[in-house]
């Protein structure tokens, strides 16, 4: 994110003497990407940031991924993978169920009642939505209010934590990336300000306001990093608590963007899925579909035309309102679809029908297009509607 931020006390220039009020010196920590040749921060740390006293292995949950074969479109009923009152004792970040993945992206579901214990992603970017419920995630940068409808962006080697707020489920849509997560190239000028036909702005993204300064010994943060066979995870221990960051200033920071902020592009006929485009990683984008006029011709179809994804698998998270072109399909809130490449896929019978002479569709949907195929995790195993594939057509294989 090139958008310049900074918080609480650093030196008037880089690289240089930075005391205490003791006169010791603060350790000035540079978070980069790229090698040095893109956006970074520097943060200014009390204690030395590299010193640990112990590390162990750290067992993720299950990781497992096995190909959609036969190619089929699914309907994942996440809210089924947290059922009662599991999401209680869960926490954001060691209770996540896998859901579909690759070798770019990484998506699973999440409802918690718990504090998430220190953790960090080493592998790459996550965008974390939140569909319902509230909590702060205290970064080293400092604290981040989410709510419903805010996507969290937090940068690859974050040391974070999730603190859900209030009495109901922290329910969380997980995107980890391999890569970086950022706006799309279309939307910025050469410089990285975000333009005029963008659909959202700077001032739609928050940051964190001031650093938060945390007190410990022999603290426990948890790595998710790669390894020979894939995502692994290392359990570090700090002989001081990572959060003694007294001031930090840069390019490089996590930050929330709220779906509400939005603002969709539109058209006389019906426009595709790129105008809908909200951040984009390698090999993947995410969109959000939200409530708004839709098209306008006098003879205007306003649900989309059947499609082929020839170069991608589309993921459809649905979060809010009706989505019109699934309807008799049995997907509702906290449904995903995956339509795969190879697969024809578009609204269900009588859905055309019934969008005519429409105005404003009232759905929130979040999607996310890979362009390589994805395989099913244990938690999309769990949650699958063994229907969905025969709705187009009224009726599945012959017994």
């Amino acid at each position: 994110m090139a958008y310049y931020r900074s918080a609480g006390s650093i030196p008037p220039k880089r690289h240089t003497q930075h005391r205490t009020p003791e006169g010791g010196l603060y350790s000035e920590e540079l978070m980069g990407e790229e090698g040095f040749s893109s956006d970074s921060s520097l943060l200014y740390h009390r204690g030395i940031p590299s010193a640990i006293v112990d590390a162990t292995p750290w067992e993720l949950p299950d990781q497992t991924l096995t190909e959609n074969r036969p190619l089929k479109p699914l309907h994942l009923k996440l809210h089924t993978l947290f059922p009662g009152e599991e999401w209680k004792s869960a926490d954001v970040v060691t209770n996540r169920r896998l859901v579909l993945g690759n070798g770019d992206v990484r998506i699973s579901y999440v409802a918690a009642g718990e504090a998430s214990p220190l953790y960090r992603n080493a592998i790459g970017d996550e965008c974390v939505y939140v569909e319902s419920g509230e909590a702060v995630v205290e970064t080293v940068f400092g604290a981040l209010p989410a709510r419903t409808g805010d996507y969290v962006l937090l940068p690859r080697a974050t040391t974070h934590r999730w603190v859900p707020k209030g009495t109901e489920p922290l329910r969380a849509y997980v995107i980890e990336a391999n890569s970086h997560i950022a706006p799309p190239k279309r939307y910025l000028s050469r410089y990285g300000q975000l333009l005029e036909h963008a659909p959202y702005c700077e001032r739609d993204l928050h940051g964190p306001a001031e650093p938060l300064l945390a007190e410990g010994t022999d603290v426990e943060v948890l790595v998710k990093h790669r390894g020979s066979r894939g995502v692994v995870g290392t359990r570090y221990v700090y002989p001081t608590h990572p959060f003694d960051v007294v001031g930090w200033d840069g390019c490089l920071y996590p930050y929330t963007f709220n779906v509400s902020d939005f603002e969709p592009i539109t058209g006389r006929v019906h426009q595709p899925p790129p105008v809908h485009q909200v951040f984009e990683g390698n090999n993947f984008v995410i969109c959000n579909f939200v409530p708004r006029k839709v098209d306008y011709h006098p003879l205007s179809i306003p649900v989309p035309y059947y499609h082929s994804n020839v170069d991608s698998d589309e993921v459809m998270f649905y979060c809010g309102g009706n989505y019109e072109a699934r309807k008799g399909s049995g997907i509702g809130q906290g449904s995903i679809s995956l339509h795969p490449g190879g697969h024809s896929h578009g609204p269900q019978p009588g859905a055309v029908e019934r969008s005519l002479g429409a105005e404003f569709f009232d759905e929130l949907a979040v999607m996310v297009d890979t362009f390589r195929p994805l395989e099913i995790g244990e938690g999309g195993h769990a949650s699958d509607d063994p229907g969905y594939a025969w709705t187009w057509a009224g009726r599945g294989p012959q017994s």
